[in-house]
């Protein structure tokens, strides 16, 4: 069973193509990622499956037995939001800065879902603590500014999953994250993947994110699919020479361990112990409450030498 195909497409701006006969499907509650290098067509393919282009585009896209191609824009915005939704890869460009998180995801579940008010706000403070942020009832009324570059990726999440979609296009969903947070928002999609069961297509240039995300992989070069496989394949055997470079361009650990004796040598460069950072948060008018951002952080940082 096919919940998305994707046939011939090709997409070109201003008459310069920029991708080129591509195809590819995806199956329900399935995990595919399309990767490549910046400018290869992975985001434009993915704009390309809601219409949100200003381009000349060809081929079929057809979801769930529909072709989207000759959907009328009416149909599309019924779609956008509710059977597809999209994490756009900077939460700060994607959220409304005038409008708080919750009053955001609100309007998703109103427009969608038609909730009343109060269902609504309950739901979008389940999803926000689904998600993983804390403290929801209170982030529900604070801005994107006033979150972390996480916690806008969660809200972003959140706000995405509000109508159950049966696809979730996640675009670049973690490059602007360091590299503890990009697991944690990469285990989350899993999780959250297996609650619902909706298929996933990422776009990503991590090859590491990759193997441990996805079932299928479509690697695109210069707006061309290269080729497409199963992971586990594709990283053991490689067909396309420019997946082979792709892979042999990943980053590898080169440096030797510290020796033993430097390891644990109490001659420290910098050391801090018990750090703590609070800062006062309003609450209305008068009050004023703590929160704790730091908590009790102990960091050795050593010369390293030779």
């Amino acid at each position: 069973m096919t919940l998305l195909a994707i046939e011939n497409l090709s997409i070109a701006f201003d008459e310069k193509p920029v991708v080129d006969d591509v195809s590819f499907t995806l199956a329900p509650g399935e995990k595919f990622a399309l990767v490549g290098e910046s400018g290869s067509g992975k985001t434009v393919t993915a704009l390309s499956i809601l219409r949100l282009l200003n381009a000349q585009v060809s081929g079929t896209i057809t979801f769930a037995g529909k072709n989207l191609n000759t959907a009328s824009e009416r149909e599309m915005r019924g779609l956008r939001g509710a059977d597809i939704a999209m994490i756009f890869q900077e939460p700060m460009s994607a959220l409304n800065p005038l409008y708080t998180i919750g009053n955001q995801i609100v309007e998703v579940l109103q427009l969608h879902e038609g909730l009343s008010a109060k269902d609504a706000v309950a739901r979008s403070i389940e999803l926000l603590r689904q998600t993983g942020i804390p403290e929801p009832e209170q982030r529900f009324t604070s801005y994107p500014h006033q979150l972390s570059g996480g916690q806008r990726q969660r809200a972003m999440i959140a706000m995405a999953l509000a109508c159950k979609p049966k696809l979730l296009i996640a675009d670049e969903p973690t490059t602007a994250l360091d590299v503890s947070l990009r697991g944690q928002i990469i285990d989350l999609l899993d999780s959250l993947q297996q609650q619902y069961g909706m298929a996933i297509l990422l776009i990503t240039h991590d090859l590491n994110l990759v193997r441990r995300f996805a079932q299928r992989v479509g690697v695109m070069q210069y707006g061309k699919l290269v080729e497409v496989a199963p992971t586990a394949e594709l990283f053991a055997a490689p067909k396309a020479d420019y997946t082979k470079r792709l892979l042999d361009s990943r980053p590898r650990k080169l440096a030797p361990p510290l020796p033993e004796h430097h390891a644990h040598s109490p001659h420290w460069l910098m050391e801090a112990k018990h750090i703590s950072v609070d800062f006062p948060i309003k609450r209305g008018w008068f009050k004023k409450e703590s929160f704790r951002a730091v908590d009790q952080v102990d960091l050795h940082l050593t010369a390293r030498t030779g």
